[in-house]
């Protein structure tokens, strides 16, 4: 008997403990009180003395019910033993004297009656019990489905209403996948011809691209079974139980062929079994998972219409037998959509929506830069919620625009009460940042200037809409963003004489890094030449704080780096304030106007400027 077996025959045994013993219990908390034994002359003696109400009468004893006491919940029952050879006659006529309620019952009762009632009839309880436990069990339902996958399964295709016209701005991804339609459609079209379709597809992309709903319309066009499960839900405590749902996963998907297996966050159990070598970080159950995924890829034939796909987030960190040729042989990569691909989701979403004449979705989309799918379902959502808090028929621009504000700022908290200099300066800070993006010529437009406090710790802001998507950035153009993001401290400095404040502190922290990336990865310093300096260790779509760097270069070079970083930030810096004394008076205009409104649009903001004025290189 396997390790498995044991450990079913164990919680077997575990349940049928648990029944026997809740039965146990129940019977003692509906039982009658068990009546207090005393001697036959006690018992007479309390009949005599009248505190006898009620006697029961059996063939080996009496049972009497005494007179109800005020601190006690529950009549009191004594009970005697019948004396044999006793004549009970005179004792019997003083109960009726005194009015006692008699009663009796002459029960008769076999030897096989009291076994069956008392020893066979609980046996038989419990054995019911039990067997209709292992019977589940091996059914596959309930709690005692152990080794059983836990996968939803969509047998009737109707059920699936996802299909490639719900999925939008992955027309790539959606490309390779109509093969794969294709051929659960139509098998014989690429079996005539000697081909073989890929065993498993992965899917690849950063969270919220549509990796999941991509793989449920794959099945929604092809009208096919769709098996889903999550990696996590095949490693359990137990060594061997997440084998054997990948066996009972196969076997069902092997007789609802042709069908598609999609295991979400495969990473779960598809970690390279090298990196956790060793005594302390070993995980047996998640190696024996992914050895029996394995297994079971190399068992099956993909002729049979089976086709197991994937999704993950981090496929460096997959194991490599996963990913050879007879696997998962075929990586879709799933990026983050463009213009073109955010406007086409929007519109995807605006379908439920009751959209008002204004709302422009191709500037919904050219304000979300870097925004997946998710996001972008978010914000068509936040947008209906609020046009119904207002008690509106229909969403409008606004909803949209105060939308994209909560996802990316956060929500307003006029309630922060400012003094007027903290608001003042404030002021400054962002007329600083919106006059300098305006005087550049490689600065995306301003779009909305406010000073209006939000929950993300930002007392408020300056927006910039681009007016095209970039995949690549020239000097001049990163040059020009650090440009912007100085605007603020610099704008501080002037005004203020050299008393700058805390609120530049995340303004300077980005604008280091991107220097920094200039000299070290971009190849933007002539001093250090055309080199990349330090290895990322962590995965491109893995962004946080946990990321750490190999240092390949010296302390020498580590210096000369520092010292090129100092130089394009202090050459900026003193580009910018060059700008903002120029345009002094347009900084005050601003800071009045914004003072007196709290949030200014891309149109106020430029009927208070003057005409920009040429940039000058920096020093």
């Amino acid at each position: 008997m396997d390790r498995l077996r044991k450990q079913q025959w164990m919680f077997s045994l575990a349940y049928v403990v648990a029944a026997a013993l809740a039965l146990y219990f129940f019977q003692a908390a509906i039982a009658t009180p068990a009546p207090r034994r005393v001697s036959y002359s006690q018992f007479w003696s309390e009949v005599r003395a009248g505190r006898v109400t009620a006697v029961h009468v059996t063939e080996r004893e009496f049972v009497g019910a005494l007179k109800s006491d005020p601190s006690r919940r529950k009549r009191e029952l004594i009970a005697a033993t019948r004396l044999p050879g006793i004549d009970e006659t005179a004792l019997i006529k003083e109960l009726e004297g005194r009015g006692v309620d008699l009663s009796g019952r002459i029960e008769v009762r076999s030897w096989w009656t009291e076994l069956f009632l008392v020893w066979l009839l609980p046996l038989l309880v419990l054995g019911l019990i039990w067997g209709y436990g292992m019977r589940r069990m091996a059914q596959g339902a309930g709690p005692l489905s152990f080794g059983r996958n836990r996968a939803k399964i969509y047998d009737d295709s109707s059920r699936i209403e996802v299909t490639f016209a719900d999925v939008a701005g992955i027309d790539e991804a959606k490309a390779e996948l109509q093969e794969i339609v294709d051929f659960l459609k139509n098998p014989q079209k690429y079996q005539r011809l000697g081909g073989r379709i890929p065993k498993g597809v992965l899917l690849v992309g950063p969270p919220g691209t549509g990796k999941t709903l991509l793989a449920r319309a794959v099945a929604g066009e092809a009208k096919v079974p769709f098996f889903s499960i999550s990696g996590s839900e095949f490693v359990e405590m137990f060594v061997g139980l997440g084998a054997a749902r990948v066996r009972d996963l196969f076997e069902q998907a092997k007789q609802k062929a042709p069908c598609i297996v999609f295991i979400d966050e495969l990473d779960a159990i598809g970690k390279s079994r090298s990196a956790g070598r060793g005594l302390i970080m070993s995980h047996d159950e998640r190696e024996q998972t992914l050895n029996q995924l394995l297994v079971e890829m190399d068992g099956f034939d993909s002729s049979k219409g089976v086709i197991i796909m994937g999704a993950t987030n981090t496929p460096e960190v997959l194991d490599p037998a996963l990913l050879r040729a007879g696997r998962f042989d075929r990586q879709v990569v799933i990026d983050r959509p463009d213009l073109q691909g955010r406007e086409a989701i929007l519109a995807v979403h605006a379908r439920k929506l009751k959209l008002a004449p204004d709302v422009d979705l191709h500037k919904i989309a050219a304000r979300t830069p870097g925004m997946v799918g998710a996001d972008l379902a978010n914000i068509a959502n936040e947008a209906a919620l609020l046009a119904a808090r207002r008690g509106a028929e229909r969403v409008e621009m606004r909803d949209f625009e105060e939308a994209i504000d909560r996802v990316m700022l956060g929500l307003e908290k006029k309630s922060r009460v400012m003094t007027d200099a903290e608001k003042r300066r404030v002021a400054y800070h962002e007329a600083g940042h919106a006059l300098v993006a305006l005087s550049l010529p490689h600065a995306d437009p301003v779009h909305r200037l406010s000073i209006i406090p939000r929950t993300v710790g930002a007392l408020g802001h300056m927006l910039q809409l681009p007016t095209q998507e970039r995949y690549l950035m020239t000097r001049p153009q990163l040059e020009d963003q650090i440009a912007v993001m100085l605007g603020g401290r610099a704008a501080e400095d002037i005004v203020y004489d050299g008393e700058v404040s805390t609120g530049a502190a995340d303004d300077l922290h980005r604008a280091t890094e991107l220097a920094r990336q200039m000299v070290t990865r971009f190849g933007m310093s002539e001093r250090l030449g055309h080199l990349t300096y330090g290895n990322p260790l962590a995965s491109q779509f893995l962004k946080g704080p946990f990321q750490f760097e190999e240092r390949n270069y010296s302390e020498r070079t580590a210096e000369m780096i520092d010292d090129e970083v100092r130089a394009i930030l202090d050459g900026l810096y003193a580009k910018v304030k060059r700008i903002l004394a120029t345009r002094r008076p347009d900084l005050e205009r601003v800071v009045a106007r914004l003072l007196e409104k709290e949030t200014l649009d891309a149109q106020e903001l430029r009927a208070l400027v003057s005409a920009p004025v040429a940039a000058s290189s920096p020093a």
